[in-house]
């Protein structure tokens, strides 16, 4: 059986000890395969040819269509490595290599994708509403930094109460540490977490324990370093400029293979390895002005896949532009993704938490702000914003509430801190009890980011293991550039190994972390039993100068949240209703009150 990447651009594909190579080059004269097998040291050298119009490919036999694909097998094997020549490169790596084990500059490895043994054959994914999503970063997520360790700490998630774990960006980045945001070879998985086997591994037993995996993919951009689809063809385009440079190349000269690219990619990750849904980054930086948005296409096929396959599949996108389209339904001009991350929800509480009013921080610490991100999801609707000197936003009518997915912290809030401080450093202790109470027990779809649920004392910081001077020198400097508005001096050097060892969760087991672990646990249960399955609407407002009742639902409320901020007394709960849960401290208190008991 033929097994390939489902790309009908490039790869390597295994048909028993036999295998294809296809290569999407437009523009090259001359393309030589270097295949490197095991054990000669020398790479037997075959040259390609120009098979139709876009293609390069090994023939066996004269073409006389130039639309017709035609290749022969060459004796070869899982473990063997290949690169490619391009009109006398360097040898380059194949844009759909599915793993690179000596890094985004060496050559790939065949991967024969039908050797893991998947036993997740009973799982058809979960339903969206009941997302309640943890942020981890593999390397960082533990001591070992692997997909295998992460996978002893299935367990403690299940335990815990979230349903959905997102995986920071895994293809292939410069180096050994990384966020993931540099990442070039959009294909491979990041060979020291552990590969393709390894990440199959951990999809597989997070399906066995209950629980949903999605992907943080990067369609916006692709690294500095390692960065050879230039070599291969129109990947980029001058027509649009992002904060990285050239756009990636969607509506230019050339695009249709460009974009194939990326659908396939978004297919391959969903089909190949299982996932249950993908997180587009920063959707916003995309430029594309084609008929059909790139973004809305990747959703339209993988519903297609979902439907085909008989599994829940959710696509979601990060974006700071308060947009309803990209959740709102085609007739409404939309491209109904299940979710857009609000970032709105996450300032109006850190700033009124902590004071803080620099950056875009500046625009946020009214507490009318909060209300109104809970009750509609957006609190910036195209009012005037500062940060931006321009308007930002539009109405969030006919958007669901799960369709926000809200946070205190992520990668981003505390990573993009000079410091990389999380909330245990920048508030006190009643305050966490109380925002996680809000938080978690709000109709919009929580994201925890790993290690919040019990105060993880160790930062985040943005690291990176770059080899070139150049970028080495303009990331350190980038960093100083970008906390300029924020009045942050001290920055650690993202090139340092002492910035990556030192973002590493510690796991700590103090009393006051279990307990703090423990208040997560509880309202992730009473989400669970009160949130999740009801209606979705929330009825959020101010009834005194510093206590915020929030009542989900908005009429005839099951729970209702009473979130006394420092110096308030606790008011009253609703008739009735009992209470489940409180906690006062530092001059902060919550009690969660329940109407009525539900077995939903």
């Amino acid at each position: 059986m033929d097994i390939d990447l489902q790309s009908t651009l490039n790869g390597a594909s295994v048909r028993g000890q036999e295998v294809e190579f296809r290569v999407w080059s437009p523009s090259a004269k001359q393309f030589e395969l270097l295949l490197y097998r095991r054990g000669p040291s020398e790479p037997e050298r075959i040259q390609m040819r120009r098979l139709g119009s876009a293609d390069f490919g090994l023939p066996d036999l004269e073409l006389t269509d130039t639309d017709t694909w035609a290749a022969m097998g060459i004796a070869a094997r899982a473990g063997d490595r290949y690169a490619y020549v391009v009109d006398g490169s360097k040898p380059l790596p194949d844009p759909v290599s599915r793993l690179l084990p000596e890094g985004v500059h060496g050559v790939t490895e065949i991967a024969d994708p039908t050797t893991f043994r998947w036993s997740d054959v009973h799982w058809r994914g979960r339903d969206f509403r009941e997302f309640a999503l943890y942020e981890i970063h593999i390397g960082a997520f533990t001591q070992e930094g692997t997909f295998d360790a992460a996978i002893l700490r299935l367990p403690y998630l299940k335990d815990l109460g979230v349903t959905a774990i997102e995986v920071m960006p895994v293809n292939a980045f410069p180096g050994e540490h990384n966020w993931g945001y540099d990442g070039v070879g959009l294909y491979a998985v990041q060979a020291n977490y552990g590969g393709p086997e390894a990440f199959k591994r951990f999809v597989d037993a997070a399906h066995n324990a209950g629980l949903a995996v999605v992907l943080d993919v990067v369609y916006n951009h692709l690294g500095n370093e390692g960065n050879y689809l230039r070599g291969f063809g129109p990947y980029f385009t001058s027509k649009h400029h992002t904060p990285w440079g050239e756009a990636v190349n969607y509506d230019d000269e050339g695009c249709d293979g460009v974009r194939r690219f990326v659908v396939d990619n978004a297919l391959y990750w969903l089909r190949e390895y299982h996932l249950d849904g993908l997180r587009l980054d920063a959707v916003h930086t995309i430029k594309d002005d084609s008929e059909t948005h790139i973004v809305a296409e990747i959703q339209e096929q993988a519903a297609a896949f979902a439907k085909e396959s008989g599994r829940r599949i959710s696509i979601m996108a990060e974006t700071d532009e308060n947009d309803p389209r990209y959740v709102l339904p085609p007739e409404k001009h939309g491209y109904e993704l299940a979710a857009i991350w609000s970032d709105d929800f996450h300032h109006a509480m850190h700033s009124f938490l902590t004071g803080e009013n620099k950056g875009y921080y500046q625009d946020y610490g009214k507490k009318e702000q909060i209300a109104k991100a809970l009750n509609e999801g957006f609190v910036f609707q195209g009012e005037y914003f500062k940060y931006w000197k321009n308007v930002r936003g539009a109405s969030s009518e006919g958007m669901s509430a799960e369709s926000h997915i809200i946070c205190l912290q992520n990668h981003d809030q505390v990573g993009n801190r000079a410091l990389g401080e999380r909330m245990s450093m920048l508030m006190p202790r009643g305050a966490r009890f109380l925002a996680s109470a809000i938080l978690l027990l709000a109709p919009q779809t929580p994201l925890l980011f790993m290690g919040e649920e019990y105060d993880e004392p160790a930062p985040f910081q943005f690291f990176t293991d770059f080899e070139d001077a150049g970028i080495k020198k303009a990331v350190s400097e980038g960093r100083r550039q970008e906390f300029a508005a924020f009045g942050w001096k001290e920055i650690p050097d993202p090139q340092e190994s002492a910035t990556f060892e030192r973002s590493r969760l510690t796991w700590n087991q103090s009393k006051e972390s279990l307990e703090m672990l423990q208040w997560y646990r509880t309202l992730l249960h009473l989400r669970r039993e009160y949130i999740t399955h009801g209606e979705r609407r929330c009825h959020a407002e101010w009834v005194g100068e510093r206590t915020l009742r929030m009542q989900v639902p908005a009429a005839n409320p099951k729970v209702t949240v009473l979130a006394a901020f420092a110096g308030e007394d606790e008011m009253e709960g609703p008739e009735g209703a009992r209470e489940v849960l409180s906690h006062k401290e530092d001059g902060y208190a919550v009690r969660v009150f329940v109407s009525q008991v539900s077995t939903a």
